[in-house]
């Protein structure tokens, strides 16, 4: 199956036309630059609608004004029989409903031909998660006689305790986070927007002992003001943090591959079945959507059937 990725040969070497690739570029940078979307982002979206115009060229047409629906579909069905995963499809669909949104904002057109089409039906995976007894051999593996393990297990404790991205995690800088009132200002790569998360005092006391015994061991010359550091006193990346956490499961048995967003998973699935309100639990996670945090009650729903099916002697 292919992914976002995937383009063949013949139709990287497609030539669009200079309106095309003018009104591409003019829609990537109003989604960066005023929109706030990241590059990572804008980086899929380039390569989703070059895509597009490559097919639109090779249909002959070569300005927007020329576009439907129709093509919109066509293009849609083409990439299925190519074999694309739905993920898939429904992102490019995404960006070409987004430019079109912005040909008409930046009077490049009249109509929205996207409006009447409708992207594919994706089945929503239901998040997986640590139980609660998982969750505590995860904070308890690493070896807090170490400067490296007080600063991996306040890390562990913080990503549980307020359902940090990893990305928001590596980002943290020491002015961002109230010891005192138990609480981050995160701001997101997503949309750029501020929140605050709170933490419970079980990560307040490894934050504590990480800032009074870990970080001073590891803090260099160089190192800044951001709050988790490496072993050579910069900013921790988020590729030692997924190392840590894959090496730590791996020590106390865990056999669920361990990533952070699991931790994220964990923290919002923990929170729903001890009965916190689903729209403190979105401000928490800083979903702009309800609907995003609702997947969590498809997850509580699975638990109790499990459990009904485990212990009732009908079940």
């Amino acid at each position: 199956m292919k992914t976002d990725s995937d383009n063949s040969p013949k139709k990287s070497e497609i030539i669009i036309s200079s309106e095309f690739e003018e009104t591409i570029h003019s829609f990537l940078a109003y989604i960066e630059l005023e929109k706030g979307l990241s590059k990572n982002t804008a980086d899929g979206y380039q390569s989703d609608l070059i895509q597009f115009a490559q097919f639109l060229t090779q249909k002959k047409i070569t300005d927007w004004k020329s576009v439907n629906g129709d093509f919109v579909s066509q293009w849609v069905q083409d990439l299925s029989r190519n074999d694309y995963a739905v993920t898939s499809l429904a992102r490019k669909l995404s960006a070409v409903k987004m430019l079109a949104k912005f040909l008409i904002k930046d009077h490049r057109s009249e109509d929205d031909f996207t409006e009447l089409i409708s992207g594919p039906k994706m089945a929503r995976k239901i998040p997986e998660y640590l139980t609660p007894e998982e969750v505590e051999l995860l904070l308890d593996a690493p070896d807090r006689d170490t400067a490296q393990g007080v600063r991996d297990r306040a890390i562990l404790e913080l990503f549980y305790s307020s359902g940090l991205r990893v990305s928001e995690l590596t980002a943290l800088h020491l002015q961002e986070v109230d010891l005192e009132n138990c609480f981050l200002r995160v701001i997101s790569g997503k949309g750029c927007k501020d929140r605050v998360a709170p933490f419970g005092s079980k990560a307040k006391e490894a934050l504590e002992n990480y800032l009074s015994v870990g970080r001073p061991r590891l803090v260099k010359i160089k190192t800044g003001s951001a709050f988790f550091i490496s072993n050579r006193g910069l900013a921790i990346s988020r590729k030692t943090v997924w190392v840590m956490l894959k090496k730590m499961a791996e020590k106390v048995g865990i056999k669920k591959p361990v990533k952070p967003h699991l931790l994220r998973h964990s923290f919002a699935t923990h929170l729903l079945s001890g009965g916190a309100d689903l729209r403190a639990i979105q401000e928490m996670l800083g979903h702009s959507d309800i609907s995003t945090t609702q997947i969590y009650t498809t997850v509580e729903k699975k638990r109790l059937v499990d459990q009904h099916a485990e212990f009732h002697p009908r079940g």
